[in-house]
């Protein structure tokens, strides 16, 4: 099992980014995968999860309505497009993925449910 998050960078207060977590090693669209971030200092927290059928679709307070998480099967990829983005929105982005069905309703936002971690892109907002 493999997670590749890309799509990183430094932007300005306002502006919009792309991450995208490439998928490989096991059956894409059976399983549901999240993004999570963690900033300096702080604990890792959980941004958005999109459910294996797409129906389920979590998403953190802080980033309703300016974060959109989306999946292309055709290339076993998972994005989040980050738009408005606030400097506190600065922190390492991580994609994961729930293998085992745990990662449910309420339990979506917890990290230990899911089983495999992506190695993080750094995602900096300047004010």
């Amino acid at each position: 099992v493999q997670l590749q998050a890309s799509g990183g960078g430094l932007v300005q207060t306002g502006g919009s980014l792309r991450l995208s977590c490439a998928a490989s090693g096991f059956n894409f669209d059976r399983y549901a995968i999240a993004w999570f971030r963690q900033a300096p200092g702080k604990g890792r927290e959980a941004v958005s999860c999109i459910g294996n059928s797409d129906v389920n679709i979590y998403y953190a307070e802080s980033v309703k309505g300016r974060f959109t998480i989306s999946r292309d099967s055709a290339k076993n990829t998972v994005y989040l497009q980050m738009d408005s983005l606030k400097p506190e929105d600065t922190a390492v982005y991580y994609c994961a993925v729930d293998l085992t069905y745990s990662a449910y309703g309420s339990s979506w936002d917890r990290p230990f449910e899911y089983d495999y971690w992506g190695q993080g892109t750094q995602v900096t907002v300047s004010s």
